[in-house]
């Protein structure tokens, strides 16, 4: 029912975070939100944070010269009729074509004036990943670009 809008959802924070676009980035976002890692919790509850704590994560990308993503797969659950919980195993590859980094984040998304919006990411080591009820898929392509976005079927829709 909601696959194409979270799928749209998923493509424009992919390319906004891939160009590190702040403004854009900042769009798929519904304030307050919270970002989860293993070492840390944020809580961004204003503009002036999201723009501090993702001119840092954008820092780290550009330093580790980060040249694409990959989706190796993505489902979702619907919990209510605004709430959806999503999961997306990445991995982030280096100007080497070595993996920089692979985990999976768990997306909290609120239906909010009708756009899907993330307002909780959990990253974990990605044998934490699950598969949820929806498998969808998210691309992002243009020339412009050197990123590489697959969602491979879900292992539960395979058994």
């Amino acid at each position: 029912m909601h696959k194409s809008a979270i799928e749209n959802l998923f493509q424009r924070y992919t390319k906004a975070f891939y160009q590190q676009n702040m403004a854009d980035t900042q769009q798929c976002y519904q304030l307050p939100c919270t970002l989860h890692t293993p070492d840390k919790v944020v809580l961004i509850d204003s503009d002036k944070v999201f723009e501090q704590e993702f001119l840092d994560i954008f820092t780290v990308l550009s330093h580790a010269e980060i040249k694409r993503f990959i989706a190796l797969k993505a489902s979702f659950s619907q919990l209510s009729e605004s709430l959806i919980l999503a999961c997306v195993d990445w991995q982030f590859i280096g100007p080497k074509d070595e993996v920089f980094t692979d985990f999976s984040a768990f997306y909290h998304l609120v239906l909010n004036e009708a756009q899907w919006r993330i307002f909780n990411v959990v990253s974990q080591e990605l044998s934490q990943s699950v598969d949820l009820d929806t498998a969808f898929n998210i691309a992002y392509n243009t020339a412009d670009a050197d990123i590489t976005l697959i969602t491979l079927p879900s292992r539960k829709k395979l058994l």
